[in-house]
């Protein structure tokens, strides 16, 4: 083939123009970012001031909620003390059986019927009967000086009467009985008002122990001291609080009282708009459960506190051990909600926390996830075969989770007095459950 006969060459086709951000220069493109960056500080500043009102707006909220869980586990507490009876007889029914308030009833009693006996018309009546029965004079005149070791002795007999009384089964029936009677009077006794079995009057809450110097009574008259049947039917108060600030207490438990119903679902309306209002709600709900548990750590330690003070202000002569028993036992199932509230608001922050972007939290659920994948993996080899269940489950994860949530938080809603096992069964069960959630999620091939 000669050189005549090959094809003429293709003219050169011009390039197509590179694009702007091709063609533009190093320099040019270092503006470009530059302006880039100054746009998206510019944006940032205009949207940082909204962020900073809805944060400090759901600080503000959250700050708020936490006090208002403080109050509403008093406002609870009291509500339960003055409405459920049976609440109201398992916190002083203990009492009966506490050695420092039988110590404390056993010399209450035992001075109000020595009061009523008068040991001088004893001793001239001994006198007499021994005159009548032929003893010499002087002899006679010798039993009218014994009077001091006679009200000794009827101190010491009494005293032993009292005490087999009040330690005795009978009497822990009795004051259970009592108190079921008079859980009636304990709403008089916090509004102020008196009443035949609990009354509020010189700062005082008092109880009647008049039933009990009956009993005493008739066992006296049982065991052969016809003198103690000369003693009338008496009523005398036994000091169960005493203090200055009683009567400005009632009215302030009378109050919480009133809102005990409703100040708990006030707290947690706020505190979920706290944590709605703010930019990052995870952290929010972290924040606000610390809140909360902060709020229960500041109640126990005033409860602790106020203890001191109660028993270092108490009146000369005031059995301090009877009064700490007393205000222990009317504490007891407030501490109780203070740690399952406490214990609820730190499995709530734990459990924000874990479902979170952290390090900690990223290897926590993938270290669980894995584990149970592998365990679910080795059922597969045994012959396990999940299929639609299996399918159900990946696709409705989520819902089922949340329902999981849902039917704990109902539980602890609906229960009387949750206290801190039962929030921690609950968690534990929660977290089964989302075990075996994980477990049954097979993902389609």
């Amino acid at each position: 083939m000669t050189g005549s006969d090959s094809p003429p060459p293709e003219p050169e086709r011009p390039r197509a123009a590179p694009p702007d951000d091709q063609r533009r220069s190093p320099q040019q493109g270092n503006e470009l970012d530059e302006l880039r960056r100054r746009v998206s500080e510019l944006e940032s500043v205009r949207h940082e001031p909204r962020h900073r009102i809805r944060s400090l707006g759901s600080v503000l909220l959250i700050i708020l909620a936490s006090v208002l869980a403080l109050l509403a586990v008093v406002a609870v507490w009291a509500n339960s003390i003055v409405r459920d009876t049976d609440r109201y007889v398992a916190t002083m029914a203990p009492l009966a059986s506490d050695p420092d308030v039988q110590q404390a009833v056993t010399t209450r009693v035992t001075n109000v019927v020595l009061q009523r006996i008068d040991v001088d018309a004893l001793v001239a009546e001994l006198s007499r009967a021994a005159a009548q029965e032929g003893v010499p004079p002087r002899a006679a005149s010798l039993i009218g000086g014994l009077s001091g070791p006679i009200e000794n002795g009827l101190k010491e007999l009494v005293s032993s009467t009292v005490r087999r009384v009040v330690s005795s089964s009978a009497f822990e029936t009795a004051w259970t009985n009592a108190n079921r009677r008079a859980h009636t009077a304990v709403d008089k006794a916090l509004t102020g008002s008196a009443d035949a079995v609990v009354s509020l009057k010189d700062d005082q809450v008092a109880i009647d122990v008049g039933p009990i110097v009956a009993q005493v009574k008739d066992r006296l008259v049982s065991s052969g001291f016809g003198a103690a049947a000369k003693i009338p039917d008496v009523h005398t108060d036994f000091v169960v609080v005493h203090g200055k600030d009683v009567g400005k207490i009632k009215s302030y438990l009378r109050v919480l009282q009133i809102i005990g119903n409703w100040l708990p679902v006030i707290a947690v309306l706020i505190a979920a708009a706290g944590v709605f209002l703010a930019s990052h709600r995870r952290r929010a709900l972290i924040g606000a459960a610390l809140g909360v548990f902060a709020a229960m750590v500041v109640l126990g330690v005033c409860l602790t506190v106020f203890r001191t003070v109660y028993l270092d202000h108490l009146p000369p002569g005031t059995n301090a051990g009877a009064a700490g028993a007393v205000y222990d036992a009317l504490v007891r199932f407030l501490r109780a909600g203070v740690r399952a509230v406490g214990a609820l608001a730190l499995v709530t922050a734990f459990g924000a926390f874990f479902v979170g972007p952290s390090r900690a939290a990223v290897f926590t659920r993938h270290f669980c996830s894995r584990g149970i994948g592998a365990g679910r993996d080795v059922a597969a080899s045994a012959g396990l075969r999940l299929g639609a269940v299996g399918r159900f489950v990946h696709r409705f994860k989520r819902w089922i989770g949340a329902a999981i949530l849902v039917v704990a938080a109902i539980v602890l809603f609906v229960w009387s007095y949750p206290t801190m096992m039962v929030v921690i069964w609950t968690a534990v069960i929660v977290l089964v459950a989302f075990a075996i959630r994980e477990f049954l999620d097979t993902a389609p091939a």
